[in-house]
Order: C-alpha cells, then sequence, then structure tokens
C-alpha cells in the first residue's frame, strides 16, 4: 500500500468528485485533515464531502469559522471543524472533538492549528490552472480511500466517471452499494464487494466461511445472476464488472420496498412464496462459467448446517448467560441438531437465494406476473432444502410477520407447488419447521456476533422477534427434543445475563 495518493484536480468538478469519494470511505471514528493554502479549494472539497454523506446535492453547509464546529445528521453524525480561530489545542476537547469521533466522523479544516493525529489528511496545493491533492494516512483508512477512488476508476472506465455516487447500503459483510447517476441517463447501483477475508481457522483447521460455503468472490453474484435471468426471474442487469476487485455496475430495479409503511403485505409474501415455488420446479445447473472461469454452487450439505446453527452456542448463549458453554453440552446441542436433519436428509433440494425476505425483495407494482417480484441478493446461493428460503420469506429477520401471514405464505408456496404437480405437504412441513428453527438459531448467533465481533449493535434489537420465530418452528412435534434443550438452558428467554 503506497504512503499517500496524488491526484490532479483539473478543475472544480473534480474537486467535488474527489469529496464524494472519500464520503463513501468514511466510517466512525474517522478523522479527515484538510490543509492547504488559501484558495486552493478546501471550501470547495469539504462542501462536496459534506453534502455526499447528507445525500443532498443542495445542503446549506455554513463556513464554522466562527461558531469552530458544525455538526450533520448524516448516515454516520459529521463533524465539521474549521480551527483558524482556536487560540490553545486544549479547545479541542471543549468543542468535543474526542465525543465526535466516538460514533461519527469529523472533517478538520486548518489541523495545523493543533496537534491531531489524523485518519486521513488531505493537502491541497496549486497546479497550473488546477489542483494537485495528496492524500496521506493511517494504513487501513488510506486504503479504504484508495478502494474509493478505485470505484471511481472502475466508473470512468465504463463511462460513469462523472456519475453522482451517493451511498445506498451496506449489510452484515463486507459489502456495500451506492446508487450513481448520470444526466440523462437511468440510475444504476454500485456493487463492491471486496474479496472476502476468511478468518482464523475455527473447525478441523478450516475458516467459518470455508465450512458454511460463503462466496469468496463477486464472481458467485454473477454466476447466479446468469442462471436467474435465465430461468425468467427478475434479478439486475449488469452493465460492467471488474471480477479481480470486485465492483459490478448494474440494474436499479426500482425503489419500491417490498413492505408498505415497514409492515408485511400479506398479498406481497405470498407473491414471493409463488415465485420460489416457480424457481423450485426449475432445473437449475450446478456449474456456471464466469470470466472463463467456472462456478460450482455449493451444497447446502450437513458441515455447512451444523457450523452455521454452532453460531447459537458459541456466540448467542454466552450472550444470554454470562458465561461460555461447556464442551458437554456443545456435544449434546450438536447430537440433537445431528438428530434433526437426519430427518430430513432426504427432503427435496433446489438452488436456494439463502436470504429470501424483504431488504433483498423490490416490489414492482406496475409489473405482472413473476416480474412484480426483484431479486437482489443471491451471492450465497447454494443447493440445499427448498424449505429454507420459504422459511426466509415467512419469518422474515427484519420484519415482525404475524401469524396468519406466515401460515398464508406457506399456503401460497403449498398450493402453487400441488397445483403444478405432485407435492408432499406432510414431509415438506417437517422440513420447514426444521429449517426455519436452524435458521433462526443461526441468526439468533450470527447477530450477537455482529455485535460483540464487529461493533455493529444495530442487529440487537431484531433479536426478540427472531426468538418468537424459533418458538413458532418448535411447534413440530418432531422437535420437541430441541425445544426442551433450548428451554432448559435459558436460550428463548428475554433478558440476558
Amino acid at each position: 500500500m503506497a504512503a499517500q495518493i496524488e491526484l490532479f484536480l483539473a478543475d472544480e468538478a473534480a474537486a467535488k468528485r474527489l469529496g464524494e469519494d472519500i464520503a463513501l470511505a468514511l466510517r466512525p471514528g474517522d478523522l479527515i485533515a484538510l490543509n492547504g493554502d488559501l484558495g486552493t479549494g478546501k471550501t470547495t472539497l469539504a462542501r462536496a464531502l459534506i453534502r455526499a454523506m447528507a445525500g443532498d446535492p443542495v445542503l446549506e453547509v455554513p463556513s464554522p469559522t466562527f461558531t469552530l464546529v458544525q455538526a450533520y445528521d448524516t448516515r454516520i453524525p459529521l463533524y465539521h471543524f474549521d480551527l483558524y480561530r482556536l487560540s490553545d489545542s486544549e479547545e479541542l476537547e471543549e468543542l468535543g472533538l474526542s465525543e465526535a469521533l466516538q460514533f461519527g466522523a469529523a472533517l478538520v479544516e486548518w489541523p495545523e492549528r493543533a496537534k491531531l493525529s489524523a485518519g486521513v489528511t488531505v493537502h491541497l496545493e496549486h497546479e497550473g490552472d488546477g489542483r494537485r491533492a495528496i492524500i496521506s494516512g493511517e494504513v487501513a483508512a488510506l486504503a479504504r480511500v484508495a478502494r474509493s477512488l478505485a470505484i471511481r476508476d472502475f466508473l470512468g472506465a465504463n463511462g460513469w466517471g462523472e456519475a453522482a455516487r451517493r451511498y445506498l447500503l451496506g449489510d452484515a459483510s463486507a459489502r456495500a452499494y451506492e446508487t450513481v447517476d448520470l444526466p440523462g441517463e437511468p440510475r444504476r447501483i454500485l456493487m463492491n464487494s471486496p474479496e472476502l477475508v476468511l478468518g482464523p481457522p475455527v473447525r478441523d483447521g478450516k475458516p467459518y466461511a470455508i465450512i458454511a460455503h460463503t462466496a469468496q468472490t463477486v464472481s458467485a453474484f454473477v454466476a447466479i445472476d446468469h442462471a436467474l435471468r435465465d430461468a425468467g426471474v427478475s434479478v439486475p442487469e449488469i452493465y460492467a464488472s471488474d471480477l479481480a476487485q470486485g465492483f459490478l455496475l448494474v440494474e436499479h430495479l426500482g425503489s419500491d420496498t417490498f413492505l408498505e409503511d415497514g409492515k408485511p403485505v400479506a398479498e406481497r409474501y405470498a407473491a414471493a412464496a409463488q415465485l420460489l415455488a416457480y424457481m423450485h420446479r426449475h432445473d437449475w445447473p450446478t456449474e456456471i462459467e464466469v470470466g472463463g472461469a467456472r462456478h460450482s454452487i455449493p451444497p447446502f450439505d450437513r458441515e455447512a448446517m451444523l457450523i452455521e446453527v454452532s453460531l447459537l452456542m458459541d456466540w448467542y448463549l454466552p450472550y444470554m448467560r454470562g458465561a461460555p458453554a461447556s464442551d458437554a453440552l456443545k456435544a449434546e446441542f450438536e447430537a440433537l441438531w445431528n438428530a434433526a436433519l437426519d430427518r430430513i436428509a432426504t427432503a427435496e433440494t433446489s438452488l436456494l437465494m439463502r436470504d429470501y425476505h424483504s431488504p433483498n425483495i423490490v416490489w414492482r407494482a406496475t409489473r405482472t406476473g413473476n416480474d412484480r417480484l426483484g431479486i437482489l441478493d443471491f451471492q450465497d446461493a447454494m443447493i440445499g432444502p427448498t424449505a429454507y428460503d420459504l422459511a426466509s420469506l415467512a419469518m422474515d429477520a427484519r420484519v415482525t410477520i404475524p401469524d396468519e401471514i406466515e401460515t398464508e405464505t406457506v399456503e401460497a408456496y403449498a398450493s402453487a407447488r400441488a397445483a403444478a404437480g405432485a407435492f408432499d405437504r406432510r414431509t415438506f412441513a417437517l422440513a420447514y419447521a426444521t429449517m426455519a428453527a436452524h435458521r433462526n438459531s443461526k441468526i439468533l448467533g450470527g447477530f450477537v456476533r455482529l455485535d460483540r465481533r464487529d461493533g455493529k449493535p444495530i442487529y440487537l434489537k431484531h433479536l426478540p422477534r427472531i426468538r418468537e420465530y424459533v418458538r413458532r418452528a418448535f411447534r413440530h412435534p418432531q422437535l420437541a427434543e430441541l425445544r426442551d434443550f433450548y428451554e432448559r438452558n435459558g436460550l428463548l428467554s428475554e433478558d440476558a445475563a
């Protein structure tokens, strides 16, 4: 990694784009120091960065020269400091710099007035009719800025270099998404999917991601996208790709969520269940060519199932009880899950999206049939029990699904399957309950891991809903032993230790 990055900014528009690019790289705790002589464009860059963070290209951005600090309620809290009038570096603490960096980011002009340790420093200087930007900083922060600049280069190579970039969303992984807008063109989506960091070995000398068959590169998304499009499923068209870096420029399928006012709409869940029934009747390839290589769709095998559900014991149980699980308790847990999975070992299998729920489905009211649903997230697709994706939908991790809507969703799927041919509802009901218990157990552990390991406490608010889903799954009589284990060990109680 270079110690610094140098860019020539030919005009004001280039300076504004640099502000956007840096904004897309910011994380809580970042301090961006901005320095340079008068007239080098510090104000232009600062305003562009703040407006990009706010998602508002005309936001009023007053100079904090006299107030010394200006706060903005953006995707992460942003504080704009101007230290030109600072008389003593100790005044910074009175201005709340330390507190600002606990949960937000800070942009600091005239940083030389105080002794600051900046994550990223942007120095601007005159060069001919333009400006030169010299960017230096800490390795990790500078790497994020460099990746954001690489995205700009990728867009430029595909005719979108002057597009306005705005943060759209991130997910539980390292992936992130942006909207990109270019006058006269439909809005597109930029997918930023860095190669997966495998992490340390967790079982039999293998990292978790290897055992769970988590997609390691963006090639998996491209492969499954092609397969789904060929089968008539509405997924984003891919306009440009850089598989080595993990960048995709894709179709924007729409902005209407699968929900209405944040709540489930029974008819939409039924339509999504019917789309699943359609997909589960399809004969899917197990290998797909992508960029001269072949992507093999992995199986959702026993090893993957067990490592996923073990998140409950490794992360959730210690969170609830205040102490780690003993080896004996873990062995009992795994034995019970092995027995449960044995009972569905011959269950029907098909292509699984893996996270087939509201955040990953777009509702397109003006379309008809299956085209009403746009599917967004499928890079971790596997071949496994068809009941898994239905459980993901009918027990939506991000939305409270009432009992009656869950029942209607399952019935919509079962009726569609039965109408198309032989369908064993009794056998499917056990597979559904087992996969629902499995998925929601995994999510309980995974959401606690996101809090404790990754510093993302927002996921903890979903735990009560997920516990309720586990209770529902355990209504099936053949899961009675698992239900007893969870109850005996306080895994379904509402209070953590």
